[in-house]
């Protein structure tokens, strides 16, 4: 049981509620989108956010690395036991569509494993943490911590599609076990997994590529959650290691007997 970081917890919640804050005003008015090298879309909200976690985790852990999809990998990471893995705005088309489906994630990876996650909806005031060994938690908006879990569903799923870059590999997926899917929903970021950590949703299937910060936060909730996230083949996302794409695709599920791929 991973505990002794509530010192580690406290200010990766205090890092995400004040990039939390950065993102808000940008979004309440005009702003101006770049294009990246990877094709993908930067604004002033992503910079804003990313130096707002890093002004709060720094100071206070300087002997661990830092992995931000905002700044260039230095690879120093390599060389510490433990890394802070960010994505200070993940869903940033779904921030520039302005459909309120982003998040803040950021992890804490020991060794290859991530041990801590916080991923913190700005828009819906949405709160999701979870420690290893320890649980999942939501802060409800009167400000009590409740335990999630994911559902116990078999049959009946409910399932989730990416927002904006739906794969067809994934839609036919579902297609091919139309019988077991009681509904399927379209939603941004890792939203996702939070939805299937509390028991809303059931299953997911990323057939794409991927970052590490993508899944980080959101695969320590899940797992807490009683849930499971994994490669498309069933091997474990690996953190603080040099390669930070996944090529191989993921699945979050609510129970592994409900993996599709497979069946």
């Amino acid at each position: 049981m991973t505990r002794g970081l509530e010192k580690e917890l406290a200010s990766a919640i205090e890092a995400a509620l004040k990039a939390g804050e950065c993102i808000r005003k940008v979004y309440r008015r005009e702003f101006d989108v770049e294009i990246k090298e990877d094709h993908s879309p930067l604004t002033e909200a992503d910079l804003r956010a990313n130096q707002a976690i890093l002004s709060v985790l720094k100071p206070l852990f300087p002997e661990d690395g830092f992995l931000t999809e905002e700044e260039e990998d230095n690879k120093f990471r390599l060389e510490k036991e433990r890394c802070w893995i960010i994505d200070p705005l993940d869903g940033t088309r779904e921030f520039v569509k302005k459909n309120d489906e982003f998040t803040v994630n950021i992890a804490l990876s020991k060794g290859t494993e991530v041990v801590l996650g916080v991923v913190y909806a700005p828009i819906f005031d949405e709160l999701y943490y979870a420690v290893k060994g320890v649980g999942a938690f939501k802060r409800e908006k009167d400000g009590t911590d409740r335990r999630i879990h994911v559902s116990d569903r078999l049959e009946g799923l409910h399932g989730l599609q990416s927002q904006s870059k739906p794969i067809d590999m994934c839609i036919d997926i579902f297609d091919r076990h139309a019988e077991c899917v009681a509904s399927i929903t379209k939603l941004g970021s890792s939203l996702k997994g939070c939805r299937i950590a509390e028991g809303v949703s059931d299953v997911y299937f990323n057939c794409g590529r991927s970052m590490v910060w993508d899944t980080a936060a959101m695969e320590c909730i899940v797992v807490e959650a009683g849930g499971v996230l994994k490669q498309l083949n069933g091997k474990p996302i690996l953190y603080n290691v040099e390669k930070i794409v996944n090529d191989r695709g993921f699945y979050i599920l609510n129970d592994a007997r409900n993996n599709l791929v497979l069946k």
